[in-house]
């Protein structure tokens, strides 16, 4: 096990007492022995409170052929934590007047199929647009196929696989997803729909003409210096420091877990802890955008009042109570990854965890970790 020794300012040692970010790293550190061991796939962990790192570490194998420790400092594919990512790009792009919100998306992307019903980009970025997910295109996904579904075929004969067995590039998985209709009428209630965010990230490449990684680059990640961030659209590109996927089989032994499907939007943003924390500090001092604190409050405004459960949604964040505290939070699960980032604006405190284990259970390992922070607070 690795732990990476954080130095914390004096101007933060006065915020957060040294004791404090102290006992939280060994607990921390004795929680995460219990999760990982020294030859596994494991986690990079990320706490921050007051805009700073108060502990950053690694914890397992980055890379398991090559017995890479993970310290902290790897990138991480992010699965759906990727979804506010894709949100702030659509959000400049309406500030640019590029387009409109409330605009039906047929309105600038004139190939999708017929809805029959206005469905917005507001009700795309909140799931309430009434598309459905996966398992519209694939009847492998979670087991079986959905009414309505199209009859996507693997090369190979049946049906297509997704994750590492079948492969589509993005102008290929577009002309599947056009084709796909609703699953519900729009504005009924909350659906989560990874189709809708790759639609999102086909609507900033076909206003802006740039890829959603060249636009986000461009204008997020550029102004933010995050210089280890990326929406990864190519399958084949070498990605320095990269923390390799990794799941069991079914006799217990680890073996490689990478998705060859690169498309963006829903997913695909690839970063480590300190460029998050980059992203994570723009919440408080906004920089991105002509007007950056309008962004920032209209990022955190929800985009309707249906409700998952008993949270809110605003543009790639789960808004409400997290260990009963205020909070916007994402969680994100694909081949190789499991990830969760977590917000809490009145404490200022946030929480990133990065694991190159598909087998890990993010929910309970993300509320094992917050409750250490909140049980000696």
């Amino acid at each position: 096990m690795i732990r990476l020794k954080v130095l914390l300012g004096a101007s933060l040692l006065n915020i957060v007492p040294s004791v404090l970010a102290s006992d939280l790293s060994l607990s921390i550190d004795k929680l995460f022995s219990t999760k990982v061991t020294q030859d596994s796939p494991g986690c990079n962990i990320g706490v921050i409170k007051d805009h700073a790192l108060i502990h950053k570490a690694g914890y397992g194998l980055a890379n398991l052929e090559l017995e890479v420790p993970l310290d902290g400092t790897q990138v991480h594919r992010m699965a759906s934590v990727s979804k506010q990512f894709t949100a702030m790009a659509v959000l400049l792009l309406a500030e640019e007047g590029k387009i409109d919100l409330d605009a039906d998306i047929h309105t600038y992307l004139k190939d999708l199929r017929e809805y029959e019903e206005k469905v917005t980009i507001r009700a795309m970025l909140g799931h309430v647009s009434g598309m459905g997910d996966y398992d519209l295109i694939a009847g492998s996904y979670e087991g079986e196929k959905s009414e309505g579904s199209i009859d996507l075929k693997s090369v190979a004969g049946g049906d297509f696989r997704l994750g590492n067995e079948d492969y589509l590039t993005i102008s290929e998985f577009y002309d599947v997803v056009k084709t796909v209709p609703l699953a519900l009428k729009p504005n009924q209630k909350f659906q989560y729909s990874n189709l809708a965010y790759f639609l999102l990230s086909m609507l900033v490449e076909q206003v802006s003409g740039k890829t959603l990684r060249e636009y986000a680059d461009q204008n997020i990640f550029k102004p933010l210096d995050m210089r280890n961030t990326f929406f990864s659209d190519d399958p084949v590109e070498i990605v320095k420091n990269r923390a390799m996927g990794y799941t069991q089989n079914d006799s217990g032994k680890y073996i490689n877990d990478m998705t060859n499907l690169f498309w963006v939007g829903d997913g695909g943003l690839h970063t480590n802890l300190e460029d998050l924390l980059k992203w994570d500090q723009n919440f408080y001092f906004p920089k991105v955008g002509k007007a950056p604190n309008e962004i920032i409050s209209l990022m955190n405004l929800a985009n309707s009042s249906h409700k998952a459960g008993n949270k809110l949604y605003a543009n790639g964040q789960f808004v409400g109570k997290v260990m009963g505290q205020e909070a916007y939070s994402h969680s994100g699960g694909w081949l190789g990854t499991s990830t969760y980032y977590v917000r809490f604006p009145e404490k200022k405190l946030s929480v990133a965890i990065m694991c190159n284990d598909a087998g890990i259970d993010i929910a309970d390992l993300a509320q094992e970790t917050l409750a250490l922070y909140f049980n000696q607070e």
